[in-house]
């Protein structure tokens, strides 16, 4: 992420370990810390719920009641209140401090934003939106970046509307924070979850027939919906198409399949369920962000 010009005017350095400049608007709360120097243990702790995310630099995370763990740029965590952190700072440098965001967002608008979630994109199984377990660390996708991105600039605007700008950033942050940590609990306990939620029954259903052609058809019977609920569900409560999460994870096996050097592409698409290398090739690179040829050749 990239810090506003307006951050670098108006804030003021007082100490080199931490030093905290915020924004304060009706429904939530900025904090940029900045580290210029090495330093371990250095003691932190909020009395909200928070979400910390990296901006530059490295930081690593001492948490209760789990390993120490690296944090870098382009990822996230959710803490509870009350929760002590300690954090070691190993690369802060005058001329290349570390920086990270913490953002509080109030009881209220947590509350009203499940309450819309509920009403107007409720779950599968009947079940209701609630905040996810706390300590949930992730790496932003594209949507979440680009949130946090705009919420920096606004914070640190000085424009009349802003908490109103502001109000509509933050639903859509809550929303896809918490898609994201849905598909999460799905995917990885999609076995487990499968007898008793319909969503992780099918995407293991999806896992299990890669290979194979799977339409949405197919996919809504297995999940007992009509086509267009199943659809609307799916990208609702995982924030992913059905079609764009079998695209994945097709690519996923593709490029554990690649690692056998005595497969050929064609063996490797077809095997995945691609009936053509155009196709193939086109999604591999969407996903990927190479083509299938160089991530070979780079033995990514």
């Amino acid at each position: 992420m990239l810090l506003p010009d307006t951050f670098y005017k108006d804030r003021k350095l007082e100490t080199l370990v931490e030093n905290k400049t915020s924004y304060t608007l009706n429904q939530a709360e900025v904090h940029v810390y900045e580290t210029h120097q090495q330093a371990e243990r250095v003691l932190l702790q909020f009395d909200y719920p928070v979400l910390a995310s990296m901006i530059q630099g490295k930081k690593v995370m001492h948490l209760r009641d789990r390993e120490s763990f690296p944090f870098f740029p382009g990822e996230s965590l959710i803490l509870p209140a009350k929760q002590l952190m300690a954090i070691d700072f190993p690369e802060a440098r005058e001329k290349n401090p570390t920086r990270c965001l913490a953002m509080t967002i109030s009881e209220e608008k947590l509350k009203e934003t499940l309450q819309m979630m509920n009403e107007m994109m409720p779950k599968a199984d009947g079940k209701e939106w609630n905040m996810m377990d706390y300590n949930y660390h992730f790496t932003n996708d594209s949507g979440i970046y680009q949130i946090l991105q705009r919420l920096l600039f606004l914070f640190s605007e000085n424009h009349s509307m802003k908490d109103v700008f502001v109000d509509n950033m933050l639903n859509e942050l809550i929303i896809r924070i918490l898609q994201a940590n849905s598909f999460r609990i799905y995917q990885d306990q999609s076995k487990q979850l499968s007898s008793s939620h319909r969503l992780a029954y099918v995407m293991q259903y999806i896992k299990d027939n890669l290979d194979k052609s799977l339409s949405i058809e197919e996919l809504s019977a297995q999940a007992c919906m009509s086509k267009s609920h199943f659809y609307r569900v799916f990208k609702d409560e995982l924030g992913i198409s059905p079609v764009d999460y079998i695209n994945r994870e097709r690519i996923r096996l593709a490029t554990r399949l690649m690692k056998d050097k005595s497969r050929n592409i064609k063996d490797v698409y077809l095997s995945c369920g691609f009936e053509s290398r155009s196709y193939f090739n086109r999604v591999f690179k969407k996903i990927q962000k190479v083509s299938p040829g160089k991530f070979l050749s780079n033995d990514v």
